[in-house]
C-alpha cells in the first residue's frame, strides 16, 4: 500500500482516495519525480512524528499468578489473577470470565483472593448455587492454595500457579 502525504500533512492511500486527501481535501501529486526522489527527507518535526501508545503504567495491575484451563472447552487457557479479590464467573464484569462452561455461573461462582501482607492465596465459595472444589472436595469456607493446586468449577478443572508469595513480591510502594 503506498501512502501519500498532503500539503497539510495528511497521510491517506491514493488507491482508495485518489489524488485528493480525505481529511482536507487537497489535491496532491502523485507521480514522483525524479528531482524529488533526489532530495534529502525532510526531518519532521517531533509533533508530526508516529509516536507508539503506550498506556498509564499507573493503570498497570500486576498479575500475582494464574488459574491455567486443563480440562473444559477452554482447555489451555490462562487467567489472570491479580492482587485481593478476584471474582469468577461467566459475566463480563467478573475479574476472571470463563466462558463456554454454561455450568460455571454467571456471577460470583467462586473468589479467588491474593492477600499481599500474608503473601498467600485463598479460595473462596462464591454466592451462586455452584460448588468449587478444590482438589475434589468441595470449598465451604475459605481455603488456602499452594502451587499446582486443582480448582473444579463446573465442568471445568483449572490448575493454580502462583507468582506472589514467599519467594516474590511486587512492590507497592514505589512511586
Amino acid at each position: 500500500m503506498s501512502l501519500t502525504r498532503c500539503s497539510n500533512g495528511h497521510m491517506f492511500s491514493t488507491k482508495k482516495h485518489g489524488t485528493t486527501c480525505p481529511y482536507c481535501f487537497m489535491s496532491v501529486e502523485t507521480a514522483v519525480t525524479a528531482e524529488a526522489r533526489r532530495k534529502p527527507p525532510v526531518p519532521l518535526a517531533a509533533d508530526e512524528k508516529t509516536m507508539p501508545y503506550l498506556e498509564d503504567a499507573e493503570g498497570v495491575d500486576p498479575v500475582t499468578g494464574w488459574l491455567v484451563c486443563i480440562e473444559g472447552p477452554q482447555l489451555g487457557q490462562d487467567y489472570r489473577i491479580n492482587v485481593e479479590k478476584n471474582f469468577i464467573g461467566r459475566a463480563e464484569d467478573m475479574h476472571i470470565q470463563i466462558i463456554g462452561d454454561n455450568t460455571i455461573s454467571r456471577r460470583n461462582h467462586a473468589v479467588i483472593v491474593y492477600d499481599p501482607k500474608k503473601r498467600s492465596f485463598f479460595l473462596l465459595p462464591g454466592d451462586a448455587s455452584g460448588l468449587a472444589y478444590h482438589n475434589n472436595e468441595a470449598v465451604y469456607s475459605p481455603v488456602e492454595l499452594t502451587a499446582y493446586d486443582v480448582i473444579q468449577l463446573g465442568r471445568s478443572k483449572f490448575i493454580f500457579i502462583p507468582l506472589c508469595g514467599v519467594h516474590f513480591e511486587w512492590d507497592h510502594n514505589r512511586a
